[in-house]
């Protein structure tokens, strides 16, 4: 069964919840702001999606802006960075969805639906 790792005030995660249930997909929903993901499983899934770590940031975020995540993020190691997701969820671009497998980061609908098909 997927993970969906969202937030319910989230538009983009309502839509991805639609396209899931329009594809037929079951799936958990965690709320990422409560229970982000491990620092393990975060680089798992950067791994699966093929997306670069920034690609992970929530870059539109009011906390990316206020801790001026941008500006620190130059000077910071993987696992540095990887820790600092798995410890704010708000940092982190959402929906987050995996299998195990396979992981997609935030919500592009041909790229959606092709990898929860």
């Amino acid at each position: 069964m997927l993970k969906f790792y969202g937030y319910k005030k989230c538009d983009t995660c309502r839509k991805a919840e639609k396209a899931l249930a329009q594809l037929g997909k079951e799936y958990e929903f965690i709320d990422i702001t409560l229970e982000p993901p491990a620092q393990g499983t975060l680089k798992k899934m950067v791994l699966q999606s093929g997306a670069q770590l920034k690609k992970f940031f929530n870059t539109s975020g009011v906390q990316y802006k206020e801790m001026n995540i941008k500006d620190k993020v130059a000077g910071m190691s993987e696992t540095q960075i990887l820790a600092m997701l798995a410890g704010n969820g708000r940092l982190l671009k959402r929906p987050l969805v995996t299998d195990g497998n396979k992981s997609t980061v935030g919500f592009n609908e041909a790229v959606f639906s092709k990898a929860w098909k």
